[in-house]
């Protein structure tokens, strides 16, 4: 099958509470390297006529500035907790410039919190200057947003189902404890991996260290990235120097192709 090429930008690679995190005086928190800078996980995913995200966290409206983003087709999301979904409000800016709802992709059940996060934005009588958003189900089939194919991986959060997503060569899993078989062959024979990996101890409902690389052998994709990174993973220069070849530590800003 033929893909486009794609360039992907990691928008944020840091954990709910972002880091540094509030009040935090530890190493990585009043570390002054920028890779110890990290926002609440999103990623940028642009071929020559499409440019979509995953994900709208509580850092959307800065990352768009930040990223200098002039135009957006769409939001995918992965799962509906606040460090994914808070920042859906700031797409008011596209829907002004652009002259069209911007286009959500999302389950079911992501979609039932943002309409119960998001509810003036689903009013058939709207005062002006709200958002505009069009919810379009997502389910495990390949879909479409413009050029790109977009195929969901369903990984588990502790008991929580969340996508993980395969754009052509690039696969992006984040909140994931537990990835069943079925769901790691369509993982197989990508290019690059991007995997949630929050800390080196075990956490209940995301992978640690060690088990986000255990993962990344097992599927033996050439380059993997590890996101949703916490204070509590060590600062980025000491930790990514003792990761096995092929595998490293995203940062906010990294821009990759595929």
């Amino acid at each position: 099958m033929s893909y486009p090429s794609l360039t992907i930008t990691f928008l944020g690679t840091g954990t709910s509470a972002g880091v540094p995190m509030i009040a935090c005086d530890c190493p990585v928190c009043t570390s002054t390297d920028k890779k110890d800078k990290r926002l609440r996980s999103s990623i940028m995913v642009q071929s020559e006529k499409t440019t979509l995200v995953v994900d709208s966290g509580p850092d959307f409206r800065y990352q768009m500035l930040r990223a200098n983003v002039k135009h957006l087709d769409a939001i995918v999301f992965t799962h509906s907790h606040k460090d994914h979904v808070a920042g859906l409000d700031d797409v008011r800016a596209f829907n002004f410039f652009q002259q069209e709802p911007m286009q959500v992709y999302a389950s079911d059940a992501t979609q039932e919190v943002i309409i119960r996060e998001f509810p003036y934005a689903f009013y058939e009588s709207k005062y002006p200057g709200l958002p505009e958003i069009k919810l379009n189900t997502i389910g495990l089939e390949t879909f479409d947003v413009g050029d790109i194919p977009v195929t969901p991986i369903m990984v588990w959060h502790l008991k929580m189902p969340v996508l993980g997503f395969r754009f052509g060569r690039f696969t992006y899993i984040t909140d994931a404890s537990r990835i069943d078989d079925s769901e790691m062959e369509k993982i197989k024979g990508s290019e690059v991996l991007v995997l949630n990996s929050l800390r080196k101890e075990k956490h209940i409902s995301h992978f640690s260290l060690g088990e986000s690389i255990e993962v990344a052998k097992k599927l033996q994709v050439p380059q993997c990235y590890l996101t949703h990174l916490s204070h509590q993973m060590g600062k980025h220069a000491e930790v990514e120097a003792e990761l096995p070849n092929g595998i490293n530590f995203a940062y906010d800003g990294l821009v990759i192709k595929v």
